[in-house]
């Protein structure tokens, strides 16, 4: 059952291929903010995949967050979602992520709960 407070933290070693200049959204050997939105929303994802239906997953559909602050190449970074909403099949969660020195990021992230089979079926046209 889903119920608003779920909650998942993941986290990560900052590797040369989370990087701004890899990743090519930026040119400095920082955290990437497309790596530190990947981590917010697996942290989501996480939060509710037991408690789905069999055969079911979420997909996400919309986020919004703030990078706050830089993280080097080799630190930890955490990434924790909060299912604060659900209406039918549109999960609203509240993300954060930090890194040993604090709060790096924070925002709202939508899921919504699909049939895995349905939605790859219409990716691939069967």
């Amino acid at each position: 059952m889903l119920t608003p407070g779920m909650t998942h933290t993941a986290s990560l070693t900052v590797t040369r291929a989370q990087l701004a200049v890899t990743m090519g959204s930026g040119d400095l050997d920082v955290l990437a903010t497309p790596a530190m939105v990947a981590l917010m929303e697996q942290a989501a994802m996480l939060a509710v995949r037991d408690a789905l239906p069999e055969g079911s997953t979420t997909v996400g559909a919309r986020i919004d967050t703030a990078h706050l602050r830089p993280t080097p190449e080799g630190a930890t970074v955490t990434a924790t979602a909060t299912l604060t909403a659900v209406e039918g099949r549109k999960l609203t969660f509240s993300v954060t992520a930090a890194d040993a020195q604090g709060p790096i990021g924070e925002g709202t992230h939508v899921r919504y709960i699909v049939d895995a089979r349905r939605f790859m079926a219409k990716v691939t046209g069967e």
